[in-house]
Protein backbone atom coordinates (compact mmCIF):
# COMPACT_ATOMS: atom_id res chain seq x y z
CA UNK A 1 0.00 0.00 0.00
CA UNK A 2 1.15 3.54 -0.68
CA UNK A 3 0.53 6.70 -2.64
CA UNK A 4 -0.22 6.02 -6.28
CA UNK A 5 0.47 8.35 -9.21
CA UNK A 6 -2.71 10.32 -8.39
CA UNK A 7 -1.51 10.82 -4.78
CA UNK A 8 -4.24 8.51 -3.43
CA UNK A 9 -3.66 5.72 -0.92
CA UNK A 10 -3.87 2.57 -2.98
CA UNK A 11 -2.27 -0.77 -3.72
CA UNK A 12 0.96 -0.14 -5.64
CA UNK A 13 3.28 -2.40 -7.57
CA UNK A 14 6.78 -3.24 -6.41
CA UNK A 15 9.59 -5.64 -7.26
CA UNK A 16 12.03 -7.91 -5.43
CA UNK A 17 15.14 -5.71 -5.35
CA UNK A 18 13.15 -2.87 -3.78
CA UNK A 19 12.05 -5.18 -0.96
CA UNK A 20 15.65 -6.34 -0.43
CA UNK A 21 16.89 -2.73 -0.33
CA UNK A 22 14.26 -1.77 2.25
CA UNK A 23 15.06 -4.81 4.41
CA UNK A 24 18.81 -4.03 4.31
CA UNK A 25 18.18 -0.38 5.23
CA UNK A 26 15.93 -1.40 8.13
CA UNK A 27 18.53 -3.82 9.51
CA UNK A 28 21.27 -1.18 9.11
CA UNK A 29 19.15 1.33 11.02
CA UNK A 30 18.57 -1.18 13.82
CA UNK A 31 22.31 -1.89 14.10
CA UNK A 32 23.07 1.84 14.28
CA UNK A 33 20.38 2.30 16.95
CA UNK A 34 21.89 -0.60 18.91
CA UNK A 35 25.35 1.01 18.72
CA UNK A 36 23.93 4.36 19.83
CA UNK A 37 22.30 2.64 22.80
CA UNK A 38 25.67 1.16 23.74
CA UNK A 39 27.21 4.63 23.50
CA UNK A 40 24.78 6.11 26.06
CA UNK A 41 27.71 7.05 28.32
CA UNK A 42 28.91 9.45 25.62
CA UNK A 43 27.28 12.61 24.32
CA UNK A 44 25.91 11.83 20.88
CA UNK A 45 25.18 15.19 19.32
CA UNK A 46 24.04 13.81 15.98
CA UNK A 47 24.09 11.06 13.42
CA UNK A 48 24.21 11.12 9.64
CA UNK A 49 23.26 7.96 7.74
CA UNK A 50 25.81 5.48 9.10
CA UNK A 51 27.82 7.93 11.23
CA UNK A 52 27.54 8.81 14.89
CA UNK A 53 28.84 12.22 15.94
CA UNK A 54 30.15 12.09 19.51
CA UNK A 55 31.44 14.96 21.62
CA UNK A 56 33.81 13.69 24.28
CA UNK A 57 36.68 14.76 26.45
CA UNK A 58 40.00 15.34 24.85
CA UNK A 59 42.13 12.27 25.30
CA UNK A 60 39.27 9.79 24.84
CA UNK A 61 40.61 6.97 22.70
CA UNK A 62 38.93 6.58 19.33
CA UNK A 63 39.41 2.82 19.68
CA UNK A 64 37.26 2.90 22.82
CA UNK A 65 34.29 4.31 20.89
CA UNK A 66 34.76 2.19 17.77
CA UNK A 67 35.13 -0.90 19.98
CA UNK A 68 31.73 -0.20 21.51
CA UNK A 69 30.20 0.31 18.06
CA UNK A 70 31.59 -3.03 16.86
CA UNK A 71 29.57 -5.02 19.41
CA UNK A 72 27.17 -7.39 17.67
CA UNK A 73 23.50 -7.32 18.69
CA UNK A 74 22.20 -10.46 20.43
CA UNK A 75 19.57 -10.88 17.73
CA UNK A 76 22.22 -11.19 15.01
CA UNK A 77 24.95 -13.55 16.28
CA UNK A 78 27.91 -14.03 13.99
CA UNK A 79 27.57 -10.68 12.26
CA UNK A 80 30.98 -9.20 11.52
CA UNK A 81 31.02 -5.48 12.29
CA UNK A 82 33.86 -3.03 11.92
CA UNK A 83 33.68 0.59 12.95
CA UNK A 84 36.02 3.30 11.80
CA UNK A 85 36.28 6.92 12.81
CA UNK A 86 38.31 10.05 13.03
CA UNK A 87 38.94 12.82 15.54
CA UNK A 88 38.47 16.48 14.79
CA UNK A 89 37.65 19.64 16.70
CA UNK A 90 34.85 20.53 14.27
CA UNK A 91 32.50 18.23 12.42
CA UNK A 92 33.29 17.64 8.77
CA UNK A 93 32.09 15.05 6.31
CA UNK A 94 34.94 12.82 5.16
Amino acid sequence: MGLDTKRKWNRIESYGPKFVENIIQAISRDILAYAMGNLREYFICGHVHDEVIVECREGTALEEITGIMEKTPDWMPGLLLRADGYETRWYRKM
